[in-house]
């Protein structure tokens, strides 16, 4: 019997955006040039779509990019139902009965706080190479496996008693807190559902990955690192280990690794348009991308089984950041850019309504979960969903 191949979502994200002029085209539609910061995934012009003037609403300064996945800053997020959950772990909770790992962040050095659980929660990433191959591809060894499954139980039990003594609590509560009870209880059944998936999984063997190879020899740089995870992940996705992973890259990064920058990230931004200085920062946004454009020729050289395309036909792909340029701390027209996972890529397009208003960055949201067959037409501030369609 022919299933139909899993959907995947691969997150990439930075702090500070990008340089406006060198990541967005100076044409809409399809016949356009890549600029030089997106010039690495020229191979997949056809299959992208980078959407111009989309925001999140919010004044510009830093600590709204915290805001990139889900359009809700944590002081607002008591007003939604799911607080300000990142729409990776929305999909993460459709997706997460199948694979071994819900999902998967990496963020080397220090977080960019991209990935939100639904009580508000910033989800840590792997800041260490050597961590995320141990969690993903280092099996335990007997003793340790009879202490989680041990551990396992014990929580399974506690969670035993929580939903019995539940159900009176809420029967005497108002309004107000049944709804919020309500949540609490939806999070506990999250829970349990994990618990049960990660038992069936402890007595069986991950995957092999061979770690070492990326860091042999005395030039070790920060291409070595990044191209490890990406690599990780790609493998993740190719033995449905999970099917969504963020990747965010940390100011904190050596990026004089990068040939031409000698400056920091932060520095770089803080360009007072000088044109070395821009040009170093044009430079570390161009590493990020190819990092991600070498990622994604690996998945695209993969041949999906029971498909006729490729994993990258089947996963989709959003590259971004909650800030639009670093340079002036502005968070309007944030740099977004998706591609593969299946739809009728647009090029390059103007989002902006007849009143020139920017769209709301969860319209494209909405139309991501969609993909995933969560039938939602609404995510916290959205107006509507985008149609990669109507674009053509």
């Amino acid at each position: 019997i022919q299933t139909q191949p899993p959907t995947r979502l691969l997150i990439v994200g930075n702090p500070f955006g990008a340089h406006p002029e060198h990541f967005f085209p100076n044409k809409f539609g399809k016949d356009f040039r890549l600029p030089k910061t997106i010039r690495s995934l020229d191979w997949l012009k056809d299959r992208i779509s980078i959407l111009s003037h989309t925001d999140h609403g919010m004044k510009s300064g830093h600590g709204r990019e915290v805001a990139f996945l889900s359009g809700v800053l944590p002081e607002t997020a008591a007003g939604f139902a799911e607080k300000n959950m990142s729409i990776d772990q929305v999909v993460a909770r459709r997706t997460a009965e199948h694979t071994r790992f819900s999902s998967v962040s990496a963020c080397l050095q220090r977080s960019i706080r991209m990935t939100w659980d639904a009580n508000g929660v910033d989800i840590k990433p792997f800041t260490d190479v050597q961590r995320m191959y141990d969690h993903l591809f280092l099996n335990l060894s007997p003793k340790q496996r009879k202490t989680q499954k041990e551990l396992l139980a014990r929580n399974g039990s506690a969670l035993d008693a929580v939903s019995q003594q539940f159900s009176g609590v809420r029967k005497r509560a108002s309004k107000g807190d049944q709804e919020r009870l309500d949540l609490y209880a939806n999070s506990v059944r999250e829970l349990e559902r994990n618990l049960v998936d990660r038992t069936k999984w402890v007595d069986r063997d991950k995957p092999e990955f061979d770690v070492d190879s990326y860091f042999k020899g005395s030039d070790i740089t920060i291409e070595n690192h990044y191209n490890a995870v990406f690599d990780m992940v790609a493998y993740a996705f190719q033995t449905d280990l999970t099917r969504v992973a963020t990747i965010g890259f940390s100011p904190d990064l050596k990026y004089t690794d990068v040939k031409g920058v000698t400056r920091g990230y932060h520095a770089c931004t803080h360009n007072g348009r000088k044109e070395d200085t821009v040009s170093e920062l044009v430079a570390i946004e161009s590493f990020q991308v190819e990092q991600m454009a070498r990622c994604l020729k690996k998945l695209d050289e993969i041949k999906e089984p029971n498909s006729d395309g490729s994993m990258l036909d089947n996963t989709v792909v959003l590259f971004g950041s909650g800030m639009g340029y670093g340079g002036t701390h502005s968070n309007r027209n944030l740099p977004i850019l998706v591609a593969g996972g299946g739809f009728k890529h647009c090029g390059h397009v103007d989002t902006r309504d007849s009143s020139g208003e920017n769209m709301p960055l969860c319209n494209l949201f909405v139309t991501l979960l969609q993909r995933f067959g969560i039938e939602r037409d609404e995510f916290n501030i959205s107006t509507g969903a985008f149609d990669f369609a109507a674009q053509s």
